[in-house]
């Protein structure tokens, strides 16, 4: 028999993503449209073991939908890595009558959610949320979608300057272990390189394409380098082996950081925290827990948190093929 669930807690962890506030917005009017009690958590994981918790209602998220960031804060807890964290952060829940929680974040997230949730078996919902779109089982990450859409606006801003001086720039763009960012932006603003975690093209292949760029009339070259690729010890010490090695060029290097994780959601990642949100509630009710809800072909599915963070990330072999085409 499923528990009677009358109070939802509400928490946002790990790093922040555009869309975040709309997904916490989603989860408390569901909670208000089903007559339960929703409060949120500051600070993620760590706010459940200082206990630091709000009251809100279907007015207390207004206006929000279009923030960035998330307003409940976000953190990363080492505290929550121990049992004795865990151990407190369950008895506050249960101090407060919280029947069920709604964990929005990524693999350190869901990692934490299993964890709990063996030692506990208390009821937990994830949703994906992080710009790195590394969660599997789902097609899209909130916040994903905002972050490529930065990327390519900066990138175009940065061409404008590379085609005036005849320069070659350096773009390093968020994904320590994934490139989609760095994929999918560097197809969208016509980079004539990618370097992504996931293949390893090595700085003499880097400089040989470069090189053919140049002898087919490219007086400039955007490279678009994800900052987990491992094709030098940094993207200065790549810089600085293409001006040894392609003198023709003057190479710069913009990294765009954490403006990545920044802005005012796009219209999709608002529609995507909203329809995850709706049912991260719904699946609660419906006595699931121990589950991530994504989005596969446009719908709405139920992954178990093991599942969501197993293996390694799969690129798409063939927006590879359609980089290396386009950038001719």
């Amino acid at each position: 028999m499923n528990p009677i669930i009358k109070k939802i807690a509400v928490l946002t962890s790990g790093g922040d993503a555009p869309g975040m506030n709309a997904a916490i917005r989603a989860v408390v009017r569901t909670s208000s449209y089903h007559n339960l009690e929703c409060v949120g958590v500051y600070r993620g994981y760590e706010g459940l073991i200082e206990g630091d918790f709000t009251p809100l209602n279907a007015r207390s998220v207004k206006n929000i939908i279009n923030r960035g960031g998330t307003f409940l804060k976000s953190a990363r807890s080492q505290r929550f890595r121990t049992k004795e964290g865990r151990q407190q952060a369950y008895e506050n829940l249960q101090k407060e009558n919280i029947d069920a929680l709604v964990a929005i974040g990524g693999d350190g997230t869901f990692a934490g959610a299993i964890v709990f949730n063996e030692e506990h078996d208390f009821p937990i919902v994830g949703m994906p949320g992080t710009i790195d779109n590394d969660i599997n089982g789902t097609d899209f990450t909130i916040g994903y979608d905002t972050a490529l859409n930065t990327v390519v606006e900066a990138i175009d801003k940065i061409r404008d300057t590379a085609n005036s001086h005849n320069r070659l720039f350096l773009v390093e763009v968020m994904g320590r272990d994934a490139g989609d960012i760095a994929l999918n932006a560097g197809i969208g603003a016509g980079a004539e390189e990618i370097l992504i975690p996931e293949q390893d093209m090595g700085r003499d292949r880097l400089v040989a394409s470069l090189k053919r760029s140049k002898k087919a009339g490219k007086s400039s070259s955007i490279v678009v380098v994800a900052e987990g690729d491992q094709i030098g010890k940094n993207i200065l010490g790549l810089a600085d082996y293409i001006r040894e090695n392609l003198q023709e060029y003057e190479v710069k290097v913009t990294v765009l950081g954490h403006i990545q994780r920044g802005g005012s959601p796009s219209c999709y990642d608002r529609v995507l925290a909203s329809r995850l949100g709706v049912s991260a509630v719904d699946a609660l009710l419906d006595g699931k827990r121990d589950i991530m809800v994504g989005i596969m072909h446009n719908k709405i599915v139920q992954v178990p948190f093991a599942e969501s963070i197993k293996g390694d990330n799969h690129i798409d072999l063939d927006l590879i093929r359609v980089a290396d085409i386009t950038s001719v």
